[in-house]
């Protein structure tokens, strides 16, 4: 199905979930199990199951339909090793599935890394562990590949080819057409779709679709954007400029109020505190910290994403190592005028 944009592609995939199980007699397995942190978009479905921005405080999106697990972050559970945390939250997924009851939940919504929750990388191990546990409770997994899609980590979707999980349902948007039009869109599983075909069908139909749902100009430029990324060899470029990246990125790390650099492809997250030894205690400084950090980078000539404390950097697929030089030489220049005009005011 094509939407006309990321928050509609994933509310299409939600829906149709609930239509498969309605059209299989299964009414009472509707549950949505999502994370902490996770961002899914901004219709009333997809807000109340995003765990950053869904707008709780003020929008009435609540719903006894929808379980959150704990945020996938490594830094939530200190003094503990990959290893452990992801035992723990693999056993926190399952505990949700039998507390609520198999035969109640329908899907897990994620992305393959939460970006807006600043870039947090899940522990080796957690996407598979947990397909797992959604085979054996016909549980459908949604990869919401909205931001890592095309190209963003150097593969056309990420789940499959950079974790090693095929998901059930994959939705898109960004990166189809570079962000030049609104256009977004799903894709389902042969599997899910025998579910609801010939003689399971029952006469139902998917009666799904938005007065702009693949409008022909937005697929003409999607068709186009996949060509150059063909032409060009953009996914090989990002896949060999993505390890500089890093490298370039985590000399960050050496400045006293950087607490941690995280990476992936051509995506990263420079995550900053006034007082590193608290932890995770961040507070009102640090998110002011963050603020100062942006508008200085801004001045200086370099976007990021403030996230309270933390810098996301999401670049374009076709930056150079020239580039790449300058902008984490804005970003050091930024980070430190940040901090020492702090310490002075304190």
């Amino acid at each position: 199905f094509f939407t006309t944009g990321g928050s509609t592609a994933v509310d299409t995939a939600l829906r149709f979930v609930e239509f498969r199980n309605n059209v299989r007699g299964l009414k009472d397995k509707k549950g949505i199990i999502v994370q902490v942190d996770g961002y899914h978009g901004s219709t009333a479905l997809t807000a109340a199951c995003s765990g950053r921005f869904g707008g709780a405080a003020n929008f009435d999106v609540d719903s006894p339909r929808i379980h959150f697990i704990s945020s996938p972050n490594p830094r939530r559970f200190p003094g503990r090793t990959e290893a452990e945390v992801c035992d723990l939250l693999v056993n926190e997924f399952r505990d949700t599935v039998e507390r609520a009851g198999p035969g109640t939940i329908a899907a897990f919504l994620t992305e393959p890394l939460l970006a807006s929750g600043g870039m947090i990388l899940p522990p080796e191990g957690y996407h598979r562990r947990i397909k797992a546990i959604c085979e054996a409770h016909d549980i459908v997994y949604i990869a919401d590949e909205v931001v890592t899609g095309f190209g963003r980590l150097g593969e056309w979707f990420a789940l499959e080819s950079v974790f090693g999980v095929t998901p059930d349902i994959v939705t898109f948007a960004k990166g189809l057409t570079s962000g030049y039009v609104p256009l977004g869109g799903l894709a389902i599983s042969e599997r899910l779709l025998d579910n609801i075909s010939g003689d399971n069908a029952h006469g139902a139909y998917f009666n799904n679709g938005y007065t702009y749902s693949g409008h022909p100009v937005s697929c003409a430029a999607a068709l186009a954007n996949i060509a150059i990324f063909e032409d060009e060899a953009l996914l090989e470029h990002v896949r060999d400029i993505a390890p500089y990246f890093e490298a370039c990125l985590k000399t960050l790390s050496d400045l006293p109020v950087v607490v941690d650099v995280r990476t992936k492809g051509l995506l990263g997250c420079v995550e900053c505190m006034v007082r590193p030894g608290s932890a995770l205690d961040v507070g009102a400084p640090d998110r002011a910290l963050g603020e100062k950090i942006d508008r200085y980078a801004f001045e200086k000539g370099l976007i990021v994403r403030p996230l309270g404390n933390m810098c996301v950097l999401s670049p374009p697929l076709v930056i150079t190592r020239a580039q790449i030089d300058e902008m984490v030489a804005i970003l050091r220049a930024a980070i430190l005028q940040a901090a020492e005009e702090l310490a002075e005011a304190a």
